[in-house]
């Protein structure tokens, strides 16, 4: 079974960006490696993450990050606090 992941990263300037991806140890490594430029995360590294979540569908996982991109920095924050 294939598994996707919508997850928040906290950046260094206290930001959160929220991506969606099918292998999440890869895309770490690609947002703490500075793949590309043109990148929100590139001038904000190190990066961590604070909260993901897995799906089966990559519809939801597309639907939830649509979701929490649209939230405030306050709900995502408690979003991560509930943990």
């Amino acid at each position: 079974m294939k598994f996707y992941f919508t997850y928040i990263l906290l950046c260094v300037d206290n930001s959160y960006y929220t991506g969606m991806t099918n292998d999440l140890d890869r895309r770490m490594t690609e947002h703490q490696g500075g793949k590309k430029k043109s990148c929100y995360t590139y001038k904000k590294r190190p990066l961590k993450l604070v909260w993901y979540i897995q799906c089966t569908n990559p519809s939801e996982a597309i639907k939830i990050e649509k979701q929490i991109k649209g939230w405030t920095r306050r709900k995502k924050k408690a979003l991560i606090d509930e943990k």
